[in-house]
């Protein structure tokens, strides 16, 4: 790969995170940022960044041109709802993109702009290949004990959430009681919950899972400290995640944070 990556960067701390390990490892990182997406925060942690709407495909290809890349990471979601924003500006290689992949799924789309970018002779490389002690091992990973019911909960959730997951519609559903209260689709995993809590009041289990086929170069799973408190704010009982093919985000802290707030973690 060299010692120099594109970073196509989404929203959250993912790319932040990635960035700092990388400059461990003495890679520069140039970022490709989205105005509508990306924190700020991310200048301070790379050698080089550019700014773009998140309609500029064409000026994607010109920077990495410009800068003679030929590896890249994507890090980082972009929200699905901006497909549906008529303020953004949507350039002529991004229109011809929207209207000739077959669908406007997340791999869809997502897939469309890789083959773009390795047609462009760059690699999409694996996006946590800097992250791999982010990836939980399977088992539990707090000290909230799970009772039968919450069990029952997860392997009931977990079979559709990858249902879901396999058709790209999302990779959440929120349960209880072997209940479906709420299936991720475009608003996202949060706004899912707090759907799924409005059913099932206390105690609710969310399941987040990868796809069948994950494609581990881009959107990976993911939770953090935001995720935990969230579901400490709506009562919920327990998330599940898929092991190693989930991201947690500053794993140490939001293990410590769920253990504080009573949230059971286990990576299924």
């Amino acid at each position: 790969m060299g010692n120099r990556i594109a970073l196509i960067a989404g929203n959250g701390k993912f790319p932040i995170l990635f960035a700092q390990e990388a400059k461990k490892k003495a890679v520069d990182i140039v970022a490709i940022a989205i105005n509508e997406e990306t924190e700020k925060e991310l200048e301070r942690y790379v050698d080089k960044i550019y700014w773009l709407g998140v309609g500029e495909l064409q000026k994607l290809f010109q920077v990495l041109l410009k800068e003679k890349l030929t590896t890249a990471v994507m890090a980082g979601q972009v929200k699905h709802k901006a497909l549906f924003d008529k303020s953004i500006k949507i350039d002529p290689l991004m229109q011809k993109l929207l209207d000739t992949v077959k669908d406007k799924k997340t791999d869809s789309l997502i897939g469309a702009v890789a083959k773009r970018l390795e047609a462009a002779g760059v690699k999409l490389l694996d996006s946590t290949m800097f992250l791999s002690e982010l990836l939980p091992e399977k088992g539990v990973l707090t000290k909230k004990p799970l009772d039968e019911k919450i069990l029952g909960d997860i392997e009931f959730g977990k079979e559709i959430a990858k249902s879901i997951a396999g058709l790209d519609i999302g990779q959440t559903v929120v349960v209880k009681d072997k209940v479906v209260l709420a299936i991720e689709s475009i608003e996202g995993t949060d706004e899912a919950i707090k759907r799924g809590a409005k059913y099932g009041k206390e105690g609710i289990v969310v399941v987040k899972v990868s796809k069948p086929n994950q494609d581990m170069r881009f959107d990976v799973p993911i939770i953090g400290p935001e995720t935990i408190k969230l579901l400490n704010q709506l009562k919920a009982a327990c998330i599940a995640i898929e092991a190693k093919k989930t991201l947690i985000i500053d794993k140490e802290e939001t293990i410590q944070l769920a253990d504080v707030l009573k949230v059971a973690i286990v990576a299924i």
